[in-house]
């Protein structure tokens, strides 16, 4: 009878896997836009600017997701507040209306029309998935306009009987021009995070259940002894987690071609990301177990998806119960901070690292103080 549970066990394990693996899709399945920030500036002091302004505005409102926008509208007063907005990793995208607009759009109805210029930024670095989405949703925004706003003038000037030559009649249905503008421009490191990323998680679990396995056939029954050991395992952990950031960085250099304008930086930060991934994950097994291992490697599998989304893109509930308590999305900000941003190794990212590294020490070194005849019976039932 023992010999035909291989027969039944692998009916459930297929049954088993397959909700697991379906499951982990239903973010991405499910996704939709909820108040996404997007910049709105207006340079112009004259009326047409705040007229398109106004009409951007109300022709968004039908975009809805349920009962929430799908765009947020940030009204900001200067070019530059939004390039420190967008630096800040505040907003996605803008729209500019350039202090000439109303001018240039007077002399449509002239005999030497100018088109007004409608400017977009697009925040790419941010998260490159949105910028494409983004950039596309504001170019629609722009052809609309111009169609709106085109039809309205050959209206006027047909009401006029204002004559037309063809290059008047071809500005005209489409008076409106734009430029778009990629800030924080990612070039062939948009995916550099998840690339970093799985081979670094994957690591630090197996670097983890190592020195678990490391201190756990050993009999330490004083707690100076059991002290000494976590000691040496969090030294084994930063070691392995700067020679992994370090190495982990130069093969991406070669294998994938990703060229950083720091090697150091990514580098240190990728240690300190692997340092704090193994004494998390060192300080949950040495509390509950090689059981625990199931834990971060399901942390991938559910985590990895929402990752490469907005948050903005997520369902209510994986938004507001599962991403904030991903450890790995510090890893994901931390490098995009790095590579796309200010570029400096102790951004927020790095400093939540540290904390959860700190913490971890912390729990790790007080299962030393645990009485030695409850860890000798916890040892008997984990054999």
């Amino acid at each position: 009878m023992k010999e035909n549970k291989f027969f039944i066990i692998p009916f459930f394990a297929v049954l088993v896997l397959a909700f697991i693996f379906v499951s982990t899709q239903i973010p991405a399945a499910h996704q939709s836009v909820k108040n996404l920030p997007i910049a709105l500036v207006n340079e112009d002091s004259g009326e047409m600017g705040q007229t398109l302004i106004d009409k951007i505005q109300e022709n968004t409102k039908a975009m809805q997701t349920g009962d929430e926008p799908m765009i947020k509208w940030i009204i900001l007063s200067s070019i530059q507040q939004m390039e420190e907005e967008m630096a800040d990793q505040n907003v996605y995208g803008a729209i500019v209306i350039p202090a000439d607009f109303t001018k240039n759009f007077g002399s449509l109805q002239t005999a030497a029309p100018t088109k007004p210029e409608v400017q977009l930024f697009i925040n790419q670095g941010k998260n490159t998935n949105v910028a494409t989405v983004v950039n596309q949703n504001l170019s629609g925004m722009v052809a609309q306009m111009n169609q709106m706003m085109g039809d309205q003038l050959l209206s006027a000037l047909e009401a006029k009987n204002v004559p037309l030559t063809v290059a008047q009649a071809r500005i005209l249905t489409a008076p409106i021009s734009s430029t778009t503008t990629m800030l924080h421009q990612t070039g062939n490191l948009g995916n550099a995070a998840l690339s970093l990323f799985q081979p670094l998680w994957i690591s630090s679990i197996l670097s983890a259940m190592m020195l678990f396995f490391a201190g756990k056939n050993r009999k330490l029954l004083t707690v100076a002894s059991q002290l000494k050991m976590k000691a040496m395992q969090v030294l084994a952990a930063i070691l392995i987690g700067l020679v992994a950031g370090f190495s982990l960085t130069w093969y991406t250099t070669f294998l994938l071609g990703f060229e950083y304008a720091s090697f150091s930086t990514i580098a240190f930060f990728l240690s300190i990301t692997c340092i704090t991934f193994i004494l998390l994950i060192s300080a949950v097994l040495s509390w509950i177990g090689r059981g625990g291992i199931v834990i971060f490697v399901l942390f991938m599998f559910f985590g990895l998806p929402l990752l490469q989304l907005a948050p903005e893109m997520l369902p209510d509930f994986y938004r507001e119960w599962i991403y904030p308590w991903l450890p790995m999305r510090f890893m994901f900000d931390g490098v995009r901070e790095i590579l796309f941003f200010d570029g400096k190794v102790w951004n927020g990212s790095a400093i939540v690292l540290v904390w959860i590294a700190a913490v971890s020490i912390v729990v790790l070194l007080a299962k030393a103080f645990m009485p030695v005849k409850q860890i000798a019976a916890g040892e008997e039932s984990e054999l």
